[in-house]
């Protein structure tokens, strides 16, 4: 039994040694086990920016194109080549201004004839005349006369509006935007010879969404801003009655004053219509965030139990933006935004608030 023993006196030490060490292993996870995990307790520092609601106008912004009020191709009443072009193009015209002539050629000389022809009619109507209360033929001749006089005088009226007729005029006020018969150019009845194009008003034409055509209606005021940074007034002049069958949008034009014509049309535009007003807070975006259920909302701090303050995740609702600042609804009058340290705190987390310049930004986002 000794020589057992002294063989395996190794053995049984290490294994000894492995008891004594699971029983300390064992016995440690089981304090580690009675010992409870502290819950968050440590307030988060923050810092707060007290903003206050105000008046904002809630609009429809709408993309769309400037168009002009009135595009004219000017025709010729009568055919003959172009003697001269009288206007510059891009030069601005009124109604009734001449913008070419066309040569008279023979006109003049069939003028003459014609005139001549009336005349040698009034004659022979004058005598008719006098004789018609001899009898049935006199009063006959008469009216046959009568007949030659007035083909006589329609036949001059006819070379005069055709002499007329060489001369051009702009039936609108506008800019030449074309001239599209040129001097020496021969053009038949119909053809054009010049494009005005009337800029004033501009029409910004745009198409409203089926959901939102109960908040526009005529003679609403809207503002039209052009690619080159200019803002301009306007009023809606028409909102279709009909949705277009592909968009299922609604068109619309928005008419704003261009006295100078220096507008151009063609161009994109934005369009903004004010539908209501509403109370709303300015805040900057870096300070929106999503919740879990992905809503937007911002962090305020609130009064909790026992006085402490606590953050709040707050949804909001976007309803205008600029470069630098967001306006939203969905908070009190006023509250107190945690505009530094947000990124840290999470709904309901306790907070202690800081003086701004004691609190770096973190430019930490949303846990």
């Amino acid at each position: 039994m000794t020589s057992w023993f002294s063989r395996n006196a190794g053995r049984l030490i290490l294994l000894l040694l492995a008891l004594l060490l699971l029983g300390w292993v064992l016995s440690g996870d089981k304090d580690a086990r009675e010992v409870e995990t502290p819950e968050r307790s440590a307030a988060v520092k923050v810092g707060l920016t007290t903003s206050q609601a105000e008046s904002v106008e809630r609009v429809l912004q709408l993309q769309g194109q400037a168009e002009p009020e009135q595009v004219v191709s000017v025709r010729a009443k009568t055919g003959g080549e172009v003697a001269a072009t009288l206007v510059e193009e891009g030069a601005v015209v009124e109604a009734g201004q001449l913008l070419a002539r066309l040569e008279l050629d023979d006109r003049p000389a069939r003028l003459r004839q014609a005139k001549a022809a009336e005349r040698r009619a009034q004659g022979d109507f004058d005598a008719a005349s006098r004789l018609a209360d001899q009898g049935f033929q006199a009063r006959l001749a008469a009216e046959r006369a009568r007949a030659e006089l007035e083909a006589a005088r329609a036949q001059v009226a006819a070379i005069e509006l055709d002499i007329a007729q060489t001369q051009i005029p702009t039936p609108i006020a506008g800019v030449l935007n074309r001239q599209i018969a040129r001097v020496g150019d021969v053009v038949a009845v119909g053809e054009p010879v010049a494009e005005i194009v009337e800029n004033n008003p501009l029409r910004a034409v745009v198409r409203i969404p089926q959901h939102r055509i109960h908040e526009i209606e005529a003679g609403q005021a809207a503002r039209v801003t052009f690619l080159d940074g200019q803002v301009r007034e306007g009023t809606v002049r028409y909102v279709s009655t009909v949705a277009d069958a592909q968009t299922r949008t609604f068109r619309a034009r928005v008419a704003v004053a261009n006295p100078d014509r220096n507008l151009p049309s063609g161009t994109s535009v934005t369009v903004e219509i004010p539908v209501d007003e509403v109370r709303a807070h300015a805040i900057s975006p870096a300070l929106i965030s999503q919740n879990e259920s992905g809503e937007l909302g911002v962090k305020v701090a609130v009064e909790g139990k026992a006085g402490e303050i606590r953050a709040r995740f707050v949804p909001v609702t976007p309803i205008r933006a600029d470069a630098e600042q967001v306006w939203v609804t969905g908070l009190e009058e006023s509250v107190r935004l945690i505009s530094l340290g947000q990124g840290f705190v999470r709904d309901g987390d306790a907070i202690e608030v800081v003086p701004q310049g004691e609190l770096a930004p973190t430019g930490e986002g949303e846990r």
